[in-house]
């Protein structure tokens, strides 16, 4: 699965766990809710890890919690796929 695939599961399964909107996520994590969009959608391929680490703290998670899922266990990035 590729690395950004994984990362929008993740970010739909805590938002769906924690009964919280994207708009919600947004306003907990400091996001602001168009970048939120362009990630989810597809339109930006790639998320800062400082957005990522605020999103972790929207959720009240660490950044490990956020990576332990078995999602990340079979990552590739879009750069090494291309390389492949």
């Amino acid at each position: 699965m590729l690395l950004s695939v994984a990362i929008r599961q993740r970010i739909i399964n805590l938002t769906s766990i924690n009964y919280i909107s994207l708009k919600e996520l947004s306003r907990r994590s400091g996001v602001h809710y168009s970048t939120l969009i362009n990630f989810m959608s597809g339109k930006g391929k790639t998320i800062n890890l400082s957005t990522l680490y605020n999103i972790c703290l929207g959720f009240k998670i660490e950044l490990v919690d956020f990576f332990d899922s078995p999602l990340f266990l079979d990552v590739v990035d879009e750069h090494e796929k291309s390389v492949k």
